[in-house]
């Protein structure tokens, strides 16, 4: 047989270009054999990072449209167009076998290309709320892997499989390192440890609810670790430098997040699909503060298939600068609480998503 050739779209950000190349991983693995081509969005962080995982990348001209009104819509049609263009010259030259989409930007006009060109195709969905891309693929490809039941609202119901969000496996291989990771950031193992996370970028709401009660997190019997993103840690810095808090490790951005989730009693995260993913996978207990500032709210959508779980507490944004601590002091001294949330969260937990998705790609490529 000769060797798969597979081509991946999408990006944008880190939820769709780490599925995408824990997705690429999986395939290798199977069939070491395989050629990959990825396509990405010019200036968009796939450009940088799906080099350093060790696939070749072709980059398209083409943004988001606005939902305001802005200048840069006057040009929306044209990149369509032109990356239209291009893409049918990367399926040319490529001959791809199968297409798969991750979602953002690219995924759209190469998956609508291929689908045109009769190369089976699949999109993966990390949200419980799909993109505007995915949704506008979902009646030309073949499968639609998803993460949330009840995913038939906007997908075609015969081709969902639902397969789980693929995760970068040495991020939730916490198992035995507690004890390494309370020692990476040089903490106490007697007191409860709060991990405090972003997003790569930080996230300003909750930064701003952090440092509004740094007096009383120092006086209290907690000790954290406080990722703020590149954008906020001077800022950070100096506060707790003035303050002279002893029970804070700041840093702009975790390199071992295992290590991190390892030492972690509970943990305050945005609700991004992978994150909201990782914290399944780990089983911890989590405060969600879903950011406002995205399509359609999808964070919320993603925090509340949690929280009707029983599987997380969720704080508005909103309220997160009068709400946070409170409700992350009270679950501190409540240990009873924190293990329901993190064994209904466990419950939760997808593994092996990757390899279930790279199956679903290879039979595509069988029955072709």
């Amino acid at each position: 047989m000769p060797s798969p050739r597979v081509i991946i779209s999408g990006g944008g950000t880190g939820g769709h270009v780490f599925p995408a190349i824990a997705i690429a991983d999986a395939i290798k693995a199977m069939r070491p054999e395989t050629e990959f081509l990825f396509v990405g969005a010019i200036g968009r962080m796939e450009m940088e990072r799906v080099p350093k995982a060790g696939y070749e990348i072709r980059g398209l001209d083409i943004s988001g449209f606005q939902r305001s009104l802005s200048a840069k819509n006057l040009s929306f049609p044209l990149k369509v167009l032109k990356s239209l263009k291009v893409s049918r010259k990367i399926i040319k030259e490529f001959k791809p076998d199968v297409a798969v989409g991750v979602g953002g930007y690219a995924s759209g006009p190469l998956l609508h290309v291929a689908s045109r060109k009769k190369v089976p195709a699949l999109i993966q969905e990390q949200n419980s709320f799909p993109g505007i891309t995915n949704r506008l693929l979902a009646k030309k490809v073949n499968k639609i892997c998803v993460s949330y039941d009840g995913m038939e609202k906007w997908f075609p119901q015969e081709k969902i499989i639902m397969t789980g969000n693929p995760i970068r496996s040495k991020v939730v291989d916490i198992e035995g390192k507690k004890e390494a990771g309370l020692k990476a950031f040089d903490l106490d193992p007697e007191k409860p440890t709060l991990l405090i996370v972003g997003g790569s970028l930080g996230a300003r709401t909750i930064n701003e609810s952090i440092t509004g009660v740094l007096d009383e997190i120092i006086n209290s019997n907690c000790q954290v670790i406080w990722q703020t993103g590149k954008l906020y840690i001077e800022k950070a810095q100096a506060i707790l430098n003035e303050k002279n808090a002893s029970n804070v490790r700041v840093t702009a951005f975790i390199e071992e997040m295992d290590l991190a989730y390892a030492a972690a009693d509970l943990i305050v995260s945005r609700a991004g699909a992978m994150a909201l993913s990782e914290l399944c996978l780990i089983g911890k207990p989590s405060v969600l503060v879903p950011s406002p500032n995205v399509a359609e709210d999808h964070q919320t959508k993603n925090a509340l298939a949690l929280v009707k779980n029983e599987a997380a507490i969720l704080v508005s944004d909103a309220n997160s600068r009068a709400d946070l601590w409170p409700t992350v002091s009270q679950l501190l001294t409540n240990a009873d609480a924190r293990e329901s949330l993190a064994k209904n969260a466990k419950a939760m937990g997808k593994p092996n998503a990757a390899n279930k998705i790279a199956e679903e790609v290879l039979k595509l490529i069988e029955k072709n």
